[in-house]
């Protein structure tokens, strides 16, 4: 392998960890979008049961944890630069979600 193509290989695997990366904060982000806006006001008016945010919101919270995790991996196996302030804006988030996640399995159990 030569010099340019290692480079080259390199500057491929960054951007692929930084489209993870965004991909991650996407997924996150939707979930809250879906938990706090969307759910609480359109679900009443479709006519869905109560019981079908908190579902979601389940299934998307673990959609988004592992999503994050996934980003988390991709970075440290590149050893990115910027991988451990990486790390603590996905831990951040994975905690957020799994509060919300809490939260949900508490309005579905209770």
């Amino acid at each position: 392998m030569t010099a340019r193509t290692e480079a080259e290989t390199v500057q491929q695997s960054a951007e692929s960890a930084q489209r993870i990366f965004t991909m991650s904060m996407v997924v996150s982000g939707v979930r809250c979008v879906l938990s706090y806006v969307i759910l609480p006001f359109i679900t009443p008016f479709l006519g869905l049961a109560p019981g079908v945010g908190p579902i979601l919101g389940i299934a998307i919270g673990t959609v988004a944890i592992a999503a994050n995790v996934w980003s988390l991996n991709r970075f440290w196996g590149l050893k990115h630069r910027w991988r451990k302030p990486i790390t603590v804006l996905h831990v951040g988030v994975i905690a957020l979600v799994l509060v919300l996640i809490a939260m949900d399995v508490a309005e579905l159990v209770g």
